[in-house]
């Protein structure tokens, strides 16, 4: 955890090693950085005004080394621009100050449960049509060219092709996307359904990502 503000840093590493969780704090964004390159860690909690680089920045680094580890970010900045550009970068999660403890800790444990349940064999490939996703090595191609996705853009793509054939409605992605509590009032889900329109089907004939008015959303083969 990268939290520069002490007090609660550690009433936080009290409570999660209650629980029997390892945490590691650090309160500098640089700090975080060369321990998180020091060392192994499940999961990466992050606040985003931060001494050294910011939590966003950190965040991004992150994810230029480690596309897989979970990254929540905890922070007093809750407009939904600022959610969208963490997202964007790759944070999967993100939780806004005051905070529930219980809350978190439900949080933190879908976070791991999800990342426990990708450890997938080589060749665990989804396809629709002519896209395939590699969950071992995170890829993306659609005809032989490799498309680049954000975590959160992989994650909501991998939601749509399990589910291929089958509409899924804004509080179904929430859920499972976003994890538990996602407002869904909000555009976020669109502004994600749009970009992964424009890499997944903006070059090509054959569209796959298609909108139930009234309903969702549904990953399919326009041809089938």
């Amino acid at each position: 955890m990268v939290e520069d503000e002490k007090k609660i840093a550690n009433a936080l590493r009290q409570g999660l090693e209650e629980l029997k969780y390892d945490l590691v704090v650090a309160y500098d964004g640089l700090i975080g950085e060369k321990l998180f390159n020091q060392q192994s860690f499940d999961l990466v909690i992050l606040d985003i005004n931060l001494p050294g680089i910011t939590g966003l920045e950190l965040c991004r680094r992150i994810r230029e080394k480690n596309k897989s580890v979970p990254v929540l970010m905890l922070t007093t900045f809750g407009s939904v621009p600022d959610k969208v550009e963490a997202f964007n970068i790759g944070a999967d999660d993100y939780m806004v100050k005051p905070f529930s403890f219980d809350e978190l800790i439900v949080r933190i444990r879908a976070l791991l449960r999800r990342s426990s349940n990708e450890n997938l064999p080589v060749g665990n490939v989804l396809s629709i049509a002519d896209l395939e996703m590699n969950l071992n090595t995170k890829s993306v191609i659609r005809s032989g060219k490799e498309i680049r996705l954000t975590a959160k853009e992989f994650h909501l793509l991998e939601y749509l092709m399990r589910n291929k054939n089958r509409v899924v409605n804004r509080a179904d992605i929430g859920e499972h996307v976003w994890n538990i509590d996602f407002d869904t009032s909000t555009n976020t889900i669109d502004v994600y359904i749009n970009f992964l329109r424009k890499k997944i089907d903006r070059n090509f004939s054959v569209k796959l990502i298609h909108t139930q008015v009234g309903f969702g959303y549904i990953m399919k083969s326009s041809e089938e």
